[in-house]
């Protein structure tokens, strides 16, 4: 039976196939070796001190977000906002994920989260989808779903990043196509960035994932971090 705890071992088979996929093109992103599984990631030098007002970034998703199976600080969100700062940009993550969560669940809470931030955020990250293809819900429903959310984001003049979800090859041609499709067509229908596949380059790789196979480690955090830091600072609007 499913849980709150999001993607969990006894569905690793759903999701795995037909997900080996390359990460980003970095130089540096070679394989890493299949051993200590879990082992935490170096500490991330500050390497430039965070310049300009502060940029908040709210990151809207489901289990992936928020670190399920990862120490405190261990989360995506505090990677992306680690290399933010890193880079000199003074962005603040506020990690509004929550394992388990469908889009349905998703777009029950939106607009509860935003109403109660301290501010409007710069910039939202959305990332759900995850257990709606673990539960194999309607792809239409899916759409509907993340549509809704991108146009009450969109009603509060919020830019949105999308991290997609990819759907496995065994729920059948026309389950992948019609699910694949959702991340890209809402990016261009409404321009908004979009990172088409929140996984690449670390699902499939032991190194990077946690015993369940689908919950990226530190170290799958730290490569997905690495590839998606770059577009979340390319996506936050110029301050004025």
């Amino acid at each position: 039976m499913l849980t709150r705890i999001g993607l969990t071992r006894s569905i690793a088979g759903v999701l795995l196939p037909a997900m080996l996929v390359v990460g980003c093109s970095r130089q540096d992103a070679a394989p890493v070796p299949a051993t200590d599984n879990m082992a935490t990631p170096a500490p991330i030098a500050e390497v430039a001190r965070p310049r300009g007002p502060e940029r908040v970034v709210l990151a809207f998703g489901d289990s992936l977000y928020a670190g399920y199976g990862l120490d405190r600080g261990q989360s995506l969100p505090d990677a992306v906002q680690a290399r933010l700062r890193r880079a000199g940009v003074n962005a603040t993550l506020v990690n509004a994920g929550v394992s388990g969560d469908t889009t349905a669940a998703g777009r029950q809470r939106l607009a509860f989260v935003l109403d109660q931030m301290k501010r409007q955020p710069d910039l939202v990250m959305l990332g759900l989808g995850g257990n709606d293809v673990l539960r194999q819900i309607s792809p239409a429903e899916t759409r509907a779903n993340l549509t809704a959310m991108v146009e009450e984001l969109r009603s509060r003049d919020l830019p949105v990043l999308l991290t997609g979800m990819r759907a496995p090859a065994n729920l059948g041609r026309d389950y992948v196509n019609a699910f694949d499709a959702i991340w890209p067509d809402l990016a261009k229908r409404y321009d908004e960035t979009l990172y088409p596949f929140i996984l690449d380059g670390v699902i499939g790789n032991p190194a990077l994932m946690q015993g369940d196979r689908v919950h990226p480690n530190a170290r799958g955090v730290d490569r997905i971090a690495d590839c998606l830091a770059p577009q979340v600072e390319q996506a936050l609007p110029p301050t004025e």
